[in-house]
């Protein structure tokens, strides 16, 4: 059997590397192909994910390296399908051009709902498929679930356990479908293999950062969760909780998204809070920084990178402002609204003054508290989907304060739904009036009665 492991960035090859060390993909003796895509929005551009810094220490685990992109130019990975009936050519091409002849195949990838994945999946319509998770979306619902034609080819989904104790509910509206973890020690092994590449690329510059805090960028302002302004704010936020804190020097760990506006607005906000801002530019995931330098703080919105710092590297971590994202994205089904959820519930949290405080539920009551407020909030995303979550929704929501559930659902979602908590249908004052004219057995002196009483 011939494996073909689709990656688009470094936190996914180095997932794979993981999975494979720890076994999950059978022994060495097979062939094995990782086929990189680059989704980001110029591809053309930007570095292809071989030419990364530190992409050494993952090519042997792989016998061949291919693009996705160079096959498909100028369409884009990320937008481009196969039309009905070109599927079959496509599926003949292919093989031929990888020499794939007719031996089985077992397709590895990730967001199985979207390009390319789903371009895959559909032009080798007889590949076993094994689905890795991006991060803490797949504690939420399928964005889309996969027609039941591919779903039957799915054997397992694979995640790194960033929420200990809580089981992903990505693609369990198919009960066939087993969940297996990525060991964690795989995982930081893997980190650590391609932490060595850091000092043979010099990307430090000799510079002594052990221990200093950390600042994860996001790009929420290029999703338009919230505005630029705001985003920017966010991070000044962080600076002057960390500077409040009595530190004078702050690592950044930009999104490789992030653009030069927020640096100059970042080393602004740096020098209003008094600190020296270190910005870390390098294409390393910031996993390889955390085995590098061990911040002594890691504070972020709602990244993936505040659970691995927590899970896999026991450091102190600490979200700042994941309230306004939470009442900002739209609409309701949107994938990030559990990483965002997550953030906010059970993540500690950093005041202005730099205190931390305790997350809203303790890691020892996520069994009891988070899993079921996860099930409640992935009906009210993808009802259709999860009917057999309606239950545990309105268990929540019944035993939840008004303030509770405001902060995590929305009144008109739950209205739709037909849920507690739903607005009451009200009536317009016109139709109210006529209804009470016409109701059976008044005489009409009572209407003149009534009609008065209200002009009084």
């Amino acid at each position: 059997m011939t494996q073909i492991f689709v990656a688009s960035t470094f936190y996914g090859a180095m997932s794979l590397a993981a999975a494979i060390d720890a076994g999950l993909f059978g022994t060495n003796d097979q062939r094995r192909i990782l086929l990189m895509s680059n989704n980001t929005a110029v591809p053309e551009i930007a570095a292809s994910l071989d030419e990364s810094p530190g992409f050494a220490a993952l090519r042997d685990r792989f016998g061949e390296i291919l693009s996705w992109n160079e096959l498909l130019w100028p369409a884009h990975p990320s937008t481009w399908s196969p039309r009905n009936q070109d599927r079959t050519l496509l599926y003949r091409l292919l093989r031929h051009y990888w020499s794939l002849g007719d031996e089985p195949l077992h397709l590895v990838v990730e967001s199985i709902q979207v390009p390319p994945a789903r371009a895959l999946a559909e032009i080798f319509e007889d590949a076993t498929i094994t689905v890795y998770s991006d991060g803490l979306m797949s504690y939420g619902p399928s964005r889309e679930s996969p027609p039941r034609e591919m779903a039957t080819r799915i054997d397992q989904v694979l995640y790194l356990d960033l929420v200990p104790g809580v089981r992903p509910l990505l693609l369990s509206e198919y009960p066939e479908v087993e969940l297996a973890t990525v060991p964690a020690d795989a995982f930081r092994g893997v980190v650590k293999e391609v932490a060595t590449q850091v000092d043979a690329e010099s990307v430090l510059a000799d510079r002594d950062l052990s221990g200093v805090p950390m600042v994860i960028g996001q790009y929420m302002a290029a999703l338009e969760i919230i505005t630029a302004e705001e985003e920017d704010e966010l991070h000044a936020r962080m600076l002057r909780g960390i500077a409040a804190q009595g530190h004078r020097k702050v690592i950044f760990k930009p999104h490789p998204s992030s653009t030069t506006r927020m640096f100059r607005a970042l080393r602004a906000s740096a020098e209003q809070a008094g600190v020296e801002l270190a910005v870390l530019d390098a294409p390393f995931p910031v996993e390889v920084w955390y085995e590098k330098l061990r911040p002594s703080l890691v504070v972020g919105c709602f990244s993936t990178g505040l659970s691995t710092a927590a899970s896999f590297y026991d450091l102190p971590t600490a979200t700042v402002g994941a309230e306004l994202p939470l009442q900002r994205i739209t609409p309701y089904q949107n994938s990030n609204r559990i990483p965002i959820t997550l953030a906010d519930a059970a993540m500690p949290r950093m005041a202005d003054n730099g205190d931390i405080q305790p997350p809203r539920i303790p890691a020892e009551r996520f069994a009891e508290q988070l899993t079921p407020l996860l099930s409640a909030i992935s009906y009210c995303m993808q009802s259709s989907t999860y009917p057999h979550l309606r239950d545990a929704a309105v268990t929540y929501l019944s035993q939840h304060s008004e303030a509770e559930v405001s902060r995590y659902f929305k009144r008109r979602r739950l209205t739709a739904l037909r849920l507690p908590g739903a607005s009451q249908r009200r009536y317009p004052s016109w139709l109210v009036a006529g209804a009470r004219r016409i109701r059976p057995g008044k005489s009409s002196k009572d209407d003149k009665d009534s009609k008065e009483n209200k002009d009084n």
